[in-house]
């Protein structure tokens, strides 16, 4: 494993994750009461003993820097690192990063110094656990210069996806990138001898934007002005290079949209929850707060994830998440909340010069009653109010201190909800 170098993209501007990410990186999100989106590359590397990572940075990166600087520290006798490489000038470049294969391209003078015979490519906002040490032992094992892991899709799905055809080795034949909803692809559907699951109506073998290179192959591929890989790199490689494909039967998700993030979070507070966080064997990494348990007075939740450092009093909460250090007052409510919680405690000296400036305090108020909503860090909901409830007509939308993005309320980071409010 040490071979291999590990390298997360950043992402772009995330603007379909807005507001979630108006003031951050996608990877910077916070998911499941406790973590960002970029832990989950970070700790499928980590448990495959993979501890040279590189992280591509450029858009709204700096909550990005301070979470990845205060979390992966690893000792000096492993000889690992997780080094941010942020877009920068030099006398050779003196642009932006112009897609993935772009950002790779321009950093190869720091990649180069580690020696490395494999590159793998993740990217830094997808939600799934994988064994990076099979993908790796199947690559060498197919002699491929490439490989791609890829998921099986429905149609609607393959529309957003590079869908691939294979033959009956794995290896690539044909490479599509985003065909959208009306482009005939029948002849790119998997065989039924194919299939994990034999039932299952018209599927597409999709590309998960997970890629391993043999390094020359790397250098070669890239020896050009082409500035995407799914788009670009991967379909002329097939034209030359053997490229194998890796069929990943686990669990896949892309936060792409609001709706795509709101639901994969409450899926986690599900019996049986598709994405486990709570496998010991393969465990996600995060920032260590130090934070107390949290603390129920009196309250009934059903369903629901609580983070660490909460406090919830007398509160009603369904199939919610609560995230770190959450403050719910008495008689409060919530059913289908993402909750992220907040980055500080206030103090009593604080608490009093709000109720000086009449704004409430950080937290979810007296009385609130709060439905299928994101609260995003920070926020400030006075009592009272009721968020989701009434029979308003929502139409998606910038509201100043709330969004509505795919019929999902979202109260923003930092926001003032004041007592009484409808929305």
């Amino acid at each position: 494993m040490s071979e291999v170098l590990s390298i997360i993209l950043g992402g772009g501007k995330g603007t379909r994750l807005i507001p979630l990410t108006k003031d951050r990186a996608k990877p910077a999100v916070p998911f499941g009461g406790k973590f960002r989106l970029i832990d989950i590359p970070m700790s499928n590397c980590i448990n495959a003993d993979l501890r040279q990572i590189y992280i591509l940075t450029q858009f709204n990166s700096a909550s990005l820097h301070l979470h990845l600087s205060q979390t992966y520290l690893f000792d000096s006798f492993s000889k690992g690192f997780a080094e941010i490489l942020a877009a920068e000038q030099t006398f050779e470049h003196s642009g932006w990063y112009e897609g993935t294969a772009d950002a790779v391209r321009k950093n190869f003078v720091h990649f180069r110094t580690q020696n490395p015979k494999y590159y793998l490519i993740l990217s830094g906002d997808q939600l799934y656990r994988m064994d990076l040490k099979d993908l790796l032992k199947k690559h060498r094992e197919s002699g491929a210069a490439i490989t791609i892991a890829c998921t099986m899709v429905n149609r609607e799905n393959a529309s957003q996806l590079g869908i691939l055809k294979v033959d009956k080795n794995n290896t690539i034949t044909e490479f599509l990138e985003k065909p959208g909803p009306t482009r005939d692809i029948s002849d790119f559907k998997v065989p039924v001898e194919l299939r994990q699951d034999k039932s299952r109506g018209d599927c597409y073998l999709g590309s998960m934007g997970i890629y391993v290179f043999n390094s020359q192959n790397m250098e070669t591929c890239l020896n050009n002005e082409l500035t995407d890989f799914g788009k670009e790199i991967i379909p002329e490689a097939i034209k030359r290079l053997k490229v194998n494909a890796y069929i990943f039967n686990g669990y896949w998700e892309d936060i792409g949209t609001i709706k795509n993030f709101y639901e994969a979070n409450l899926d986690l507070t599900t019996l049986r929850p598709p994405f486990n966080i709570h496998d010991e064997k393969a465990p996600i990494y995060t920032h260590m707060r130090n934070l107390p348990p949290s603390k129920m007075n009196f309250s009934n939740m059903n369903q629901s994830i609580a983070a660490e450092g909460c406090i919830i009093t007398n509160a009603n909460i369904t199939n919610s998440i609560v995230g770190v250090r959450t403050l719910i007052e008495s008689g409060a409510s919530l059913n289908g909340v993402v909750c992220m919680g907040a980055d500080f405690y206030e103090n009593e000296s604080q608490k009093q010069q709000n109720n000086e400036a009449r704004i409430p305090n950080v937290g979810i108020g007296k009385g609130t009653i709060v439905n299928r909503a994101i609260i995003d860090k920070n926020a400030r909901i006075g009592e009272a109010c009721r968020i989701g409830i009434d029979d308003i007509n929502r139409q998606d939308g910038d509201y100043g201190n709330y969004y509505i993005v795919d019929g999902v309320i979202v109260i923003a980071k930092n926001s003032i909800i004041y007592p009484g409010t409808k929305i």
